[in-house]
C-alpha cells in the first residue's frame, strides 16, 4: 500500500458535474477507508439512483497481476444516516450507520449527521 491514496470529487450544483475536493494520504485513513470497502455486504445487482451521486472517489487496487484504479460513486441517504455507493462494475451496496459515518469522515472531513 506504499504510496496509495484516495482521491474525492464532489458534486457542484445540480448537474452531473464533479471537481476535485479532497486527496486522502494519511495511511490509516486509507486503510480504514479500504477495509469498509472491502468488507462492505456488496450486491452484484444494477441500481439506478433517482439523482446523481454526492461524491465519487478512487483508489489505487493493486494485487500480484494489475494496477487500475477502482471508481465508486456515493449517495448519502435521505435521511442522512447511511452512505450507498456503487462501483463502475454496477455493484452496489448500503453501508451501515457506523460504516457509513466513519467511511464519510474519511472522505469528506466532517460527520455525517449534523
Amino acid at each position: 500500500m506504499v504510496g496509495q491514496k484516495i482521491t474525492v470529487q464532489k458534486r457542484t450544483g445540480e448537474e452531473n458535474i464533479f471537481e476535485d475536493y479532497k486527496e486522502v494520504n494519511q495511511k490509516k485513513q486509507v486503510e480504514k477507508a479500504n477495509g469498509i470497502i472491502k468488507n462492505a455486504n456488496w450486491e452484484n445487482k444494477k441500481v439506478e439512483m433517482d439523482r446523481y451521486a454526492d461524491y465519487q472517489f478512487q483508489f489505487p487496487f493493486k494485487n500480484s497481476s494489475e494496477n487500475k484504479l477502482v471508481s465508486y460513486l456515493l449517495w448519502i441517504t435521505p435521511n442522512g444516516e447511511n452512505l450507498e455507493i456503487i462501483t463502475d462494475s454496477d455493484k452496489y451496496v448500503k453501508l451501515t450507520k457506523q460504516d457509513s459515518a466513519d467511511l464519510y469522515e474519511i472522505l469528506a472531513g466532517e460527520e455525517l449527521i449534523k
